[in-house]
């Protein structure tokens, strides 16, 4: 008995993340495989509903009423559903005039119009849809635990979705950590770790989901545009030989896989998709593999040796042969739609341009929700040679990015040595504690011996680490930066719990931090999206030039940390504010009331906290936010512009796992 091909949905939260959903990717190669129907959403859930009940509302419209161009009205129609005000639908139905070719048919056709608007704006009202799944299946996937409320939500509104729950799929980071309060929490049990082992998402199946190619086509069905750009996106390696206290790896990737098999998956997305740019590999700890020298081979196989150039293939080309091939229509006409506008806004000039503008309106591709399918491939025929004539083909260089970063206490000479063979940029080294210091200077090193000049290094910070251990570990990457005539940009990373209640959320402060300290790292990152540049100057200016000028920082209002030339030049508040804080701080009585009401961050109600008249008028200067002030600070800025240059032109410089610095 033949199977019935399915309804699949994968959903991926609306979170802000930078990388794309590779579980989800992989599921949608497999369903592809079985020869079922793949949809792929990014965001709210209710939004997904009521894009489908518009979708489906306009092509009955169009089905009962052709004549009628209801694209045009999309957005009014998309208005009466969400309101279901009859005036509004009047305003909708079809008027014709006494003159038009059309008038009789179309009048006929009035009421039709009119009952099927009320049935659709009833239809969302009601929330009928809740009664009437078309999914069969439904998968959610999960990223870090602090995104819970999110998550949460999307699944409870998953539910709406799917024709039997036991199709509710759940898996990913979240649900690996937080699989207990997941299943308390929705009534639904996740899946946990990777899907490495046959018949995980169908009994008797022996597909091993893991192991497949990624599904690029379902990133261009969404609107969401991840920052990664062209690249591959694999793993050399799977988990970790650490059991490191502050890492999820042991939990989500429990065995060390010393080398996955990549270079047919790599030839199948070429064929599939194009020759991307980049590799980007997500392993844990490459450098622990003894299949390293292999690993570097294999990467030096697949075109990514050093000084290798990369030239874009016809992505318009590609597109139409996949859509040709019904590979997945709704990405692929987006694709052509997208590809098109650029194409006549930046790539070709002159009596071209008017040339490609007249074959775009002459197959209705001048806006989105008038371009079909059909319209594309027959207009490709007209303009493939123009458009292979104009496209950009400027060689670009590749690069490699072991994005998780390295391990200082696996490097070798011999093993750098394999790295600067392939185009690595940026090296991310760790230097997750202050006891790695002189394993991760012989690594930082070892990298400048053979010619590795920019490195993107983690800092984990408000695990067990002192404020002071952060400051030290930025200033000796500034040090090297000088030292060695190289570029070390440090990335400190928050810690969060990785279970209980504490992992819900990013408020978590380690024991030796404090609230206060947390919100100036984070006012200071800010300026760069994270990063901290190795310039002397910016740094000493934002982080201070030894221990003591950073803590005084620390304590800084936040908007003094923020705006420093406003506060510091020209609204002069800055000297003022540092002689009141030195002379609080050389009172013993006095530091010792202030101390914990300046750690706690709360200066709402400072008056239930102290009725001191001199720490009233101190803690004045911080009652002063951030859109208070209408100025904005120039200071950073014109520091950024010394070494901006650098990280324009690394795309993967502030690739990190969170926007943890916002």
């Amino acid at each position: 008995m033949q199977r019935k091909n399915r309804n699949i949905l994968l959903i991926e939260p609306g979170y802000k993340n930078k990388y794309p959903p590779i579980g989800l990717m992989k599921i949608a190669t497999y369903h592809r495989m079985l020869g079922d129907n793949v949809v792929f959403y990014k965001g709210k859930v209710k939004q997904f509903i009521f894009n489908q009940i518009l979708e489906d509302c306009l092509f009955k419209l169009n089905d009962v009423c052709p004549k009628v161009d209801w694209v045009k009205q999309k957005e009014d129609i998309s208005k009466f559903i969400k309101s279901n005000h009859s005036t509004k639908r009047e305003a909708l139905l079809p008027t014709p005039k006494m003159e038009d070719q059309n008038f009789s048919e179309i009048t006929s056709q009035v009421p039709l119009v009119e009952m099927w608007l009320k049935y659709f704006g009833d239809y969302y009202k009601s929330k009928k849809y809740r009664e009437e799944p078309v999914w069969d299946r439904v998968y959610v996937t999960t990223l870090f635990t602090f995104y819970w409320k999110i998550t949460v939500e999307a699944i409870h509104e998953a539910k709406d979705l799917v024709k039997d729950l036991n199709e509710l799929k759940v898996g990913g980071v979240l649900a690996s950590l937080l699989t207990l309060e997941v299943e308390e929490e929705t009534g639904i049990t996740p899946m946990t770790g990777i899907l490495d082992k046959p018949g995980m998402l169908d009994k008797g199946n022996s597909i091993i989901v893991d192991d497949l190619p990624l599904d690029y086509s379902i990133l261009d069905e969404i609107d969401y545009k991840y920052p990664t750009g062209s690249a591959y996106f694999t793993f050399m390696t799977k988990g970790c030989t650490r059991t490191c206290a502050f890492c999820s790896v042991p939990k989500l990737e429990p065995t060390y896989k010393e080398k996955i098999p990549t270079k047919d998956k790599f030839e199948k997305i070429k064929e599939l998709y194009g020759e991307q740019q980049n590799l980007l590999l997500m392993d844990n700890n490459v450098l622990a593999s003894p299949k390293f020298p292999e690993i570097i081979q294999d990467i030096k196989d697949m075109g990514f040796v050093k000084g290798a150039k990369f030239v874009e293939p016809n992505q318009l080309d590609i597109a139409i042969r996949n859509l040709k091939r019904d590979d997945n229509d709704v990405a692929y006409v987006k694709k052509c739609f997208s590809l098109l506008q650029e194409f006549l806004n930046r790539r070709v000039k002159g009596e071209n341009e008017q040339i490609v503008y007249d074959i775009y309106d002459k197959f209705d591709l001048l806006n989105i929700n008038s371009v079909t399918k059909k319209n594309l491939i027959l207009a490709y025929d007209e303009l493939k040679e123009l458009y292979e004539r104009y496209r950009n083909k400027a060689p670009r260089n590749r690069y490699v990015d072991f994005n998780q970063g390295t391990d200082a206490r696996y490097v070798t000479d011999e093993n750098m040595k394999l790295i600067s063979e392939i185009p690595i940029n940026p090296l991310r080294i760790a230097f997750d504690y202050w006891g790695l210091k002189k394993t991760y200077e012989k690594a930082v090193r070892l990298a400048a011996k053979y010619d590795i000049t920019r490195l993107s290094n983690y800092l984990l910070f408000n695990f067990k680490d002192r404020p002071e251990d952060l400051w030290k570990r930025m200033h000796i990457n500034m040090e090297l930066s000088e030292e060695l005539d190289i570029h070390i940009y440090s990335f400190p990373m928050k810690y969060i719990p990785l279970f209980g209640e504490e992992a819900k959320h990013r408020t978590y402060i380690g024991k030796f931090w404090n609230k206060k300290f947390i919100r100036a790292i984070q006012s200071i990152s800010n300026v760069t999206k994270g990063i901290v540049p190795p310039e002397r100057s910016f740094f000493e200016k934002a982080f201070g030039a030894s221990e003591d000028e950073y803590f005084e920082i620390m304590y800084m209002p936040e908007t003094f940390i923020i705006y420093r030339k406003l506060f510091e030049e020209e609204l002069e508040l800055t000297p003022k504010w540092k002689s009141v804080f030195n002379a609080i701080k050389s009172d013993e009585k006095l530091w010792e009331e202030v101390k914990p009401i300046l750690e706690s961050s709360e200066f709402s109600n400072i008056e239930n906290l102290t009725n001191n008249p001199i720490l009233l008028n101190f803690f004045e200067f911080y009652k002063i936010k951030r859109e208070d002030v209408k100025q904005s600070d120039k200071e950073y800025k014109k520091l950024k512009k010394k070494f901006d240059h650098l990280i324009k032109s690394d795309q993967f410089i502030d690739l990190t796992l969170t926007y943890d610095y916002e």
